[in-house]
């Protein structure tokens, strides 16, 4: 962390590395929100409320909010479910772990997804 704030205020060029940061924060299980990272890291929010649109446009998962898995929004459960489509049991263990999620709520989202506006 003390590194990349050092980038920071020296200018370099290594926006790459502060955007990985910034994903890593937003994306599950930390799910910071973007007033506390612009905060600290002096990115305006409208920066980052852009990286994380764009993210998101491209599929990845980056909740909107700090929310629990279970209460996202109807796209970012959709979305997790087409990501998971074809894993077998271990695929997805492995996925949910990375994400900060669990198997069950997949499970119950895959369900649940014929239904969903």
């Amino acid at each position: 962390m003390e590194q990349l704030n050092d980038c920071l205020q020296l200018g370099c060029l290594c926006r790459s590395a502060v955007q990985a940061d910034v994903r890593k924060r937003m994306s599950p299980p930390n799910r910071q929100d973007v007033p506390p990272i612009s905060k600290e890291l002096g990115i305006h929010r409208s920066t980052l409320y852009q990286w994380r649109s764009n993210w998101r446009l491209r599929s990845d998962v980056v909740p909107a909010s700090e929310k629990d898995p279970d209460s996202w929004n109807a796209a970012d459960k959709f979305t997790v479910v087409l990501e998971t489509a074809g894993f077998n049991a271990t695929e997805l263990s492995s996925y949910c772990r990375e994400r900060g999620l669990f198997a069950d709520q997949v499970d119950r989202w895959r369900q649940t997804a014929p239904t969903w506006p």
